[in-house]
């Protein structure tokens, strides 16, 4: 599936997190930082959830929700969080969020190519449409990437 863009209507989705089931609809009024990762506990999806914790009050104070996406179990996530102590919901997803943002991807590592979750964030504003895409990204930085984006269209 195509990657939404600017503009787009975000697409909708109900799934388990975490901290139980949610639907993205669900937080229309709010803006939401929808960002996907490959896995769990590895080192630059730790770095990027760390770094996106560490935001997380300032990223509240603008009337933002961050959800971290990836098909890792709810138990995985369970943990994940709690090691990190990161205080947004996790998404577990069975694929078809990922391929609803065109997340789900050919990737390529050490010459071996293979599907996989690409990393890749999404701005959805309060009326539940796309309005920035982030594609690659870079997990060291990309929280305050996200956050200077969303400052800058708060002004």
């Amino acid at each position: 599936m195509p990657t939404p863009s600017p503009g787009d209507l975000a697409p909708d989705f109900t799934a388990e997190t975490d901290a139980g089931p949610l639907t993205l609809s669900s937080l229309r009024g709010r803006k939401v930082v929808l960002y996907f990762y490959p896995k769990d506990a590895t080192p630059g999806c730790t770095i990027e959830a760390r770094e996106f914790a560490v935001a997380a009050e300032r990223f509240a104070a603008l009337g933002v929700t961050i959800l971290g996406v990836s098909k890792d179990s709810v138990k995985s996530h369970q943990k994940f969080r709690a090691k990190e102590c990161l205080p947004f919901a996790l998404v577990s997803d069975d694929g078809t969020i990922c391929a609803a943002y065109g997340a789900w991807r050919q990737k390529k590592l050490y010459g071996r190519e293979y599907d996989g979750i690409a990393r890749i964030s999404f701005l959805v504003d309060e009326a539940g449409r796309v309005a920035e895409v982030w594609d690659p990204v870079t997990a060291k930085g990309h929280a305050a990437q996200v956050l200077a984006r969303i400052e800058r269209g708060a002004s």
